[in-house]
């Protein structure tokens, strides 16, 4: 990690002094109830963290693309980006409100086609489908400041039900 992101970590409050791991858990939740039994249970939670590690991209391919689709998709964003500056500038404009909300809402549709038909063409082929994407991590560590590490282990082991991984496995 280069000095410029430890820097940006250190302003943020996101840091640890001696950070030591309670443990590693396969699900989100899991290591929320975790943190959540420690506080019901008195323990000083703001010397905790919950971080994310392993983490990978998952991208879910959610349709194909076509030449109608891209200009559809750009008629109706640029129609509603047409619409807010229609009113933006229809209540600062002298005249007909509806006239200046309709004409934007066009130049805007046209726009929008354009610019969505442009960005298609630019692609070439080499990308006809949508999608969305996340980063999701697949584990999760509790850390927690070194002096209070023993005891929040000691009070994890009475928690009902509780299958942390060992973190030094």
């Amino acid at each position: 990690m280069s000095s410029q992101a430890n820097a940006r970590i250190l302003r943020s409050g996101l840091t640890l002094d001696f950070p030591q791991s309670l443990g590693v858990y396969d699900e989100y939740a899991d290591a929320q109830k975790a943190v959540d039994y420690l506080s019901d249970h008195a323990f000083p939670v703001e010397n905790c963290m919950i971080v994310g590690t392993d983490l990978k991209q998952v991208e879910r391919v959610t349709g194909r693309l076509t030449t109608g689709r891209v200009a559809l998709g750009g008629l109706l964003s640029g129609v509603w980006l047409g619409l807010f500056v229609g009113l933006v500038l229809s209540l600062f404009g002298q005249g007909s409100a509806l006239g200046i909300i309709a004409s934007t809402a066009v130049f805007g549709a046209l726009f929008g086609v354009i610019w969505a038909l442009a960005g298609y063409a630019a692609t070439r082929g080499r990308r006809d489908f949508s999608s969305v994407s996340q980063i999701v991590a697949t584990r999760y560590e509790v850390l927690v400041e070194h002096k209070h590490a023993i005891r929040g282990r000691e009070m994890l082991a009475q928690m009902p039900g509780h299958r942390a991984a060992n973190p030094f496995a």
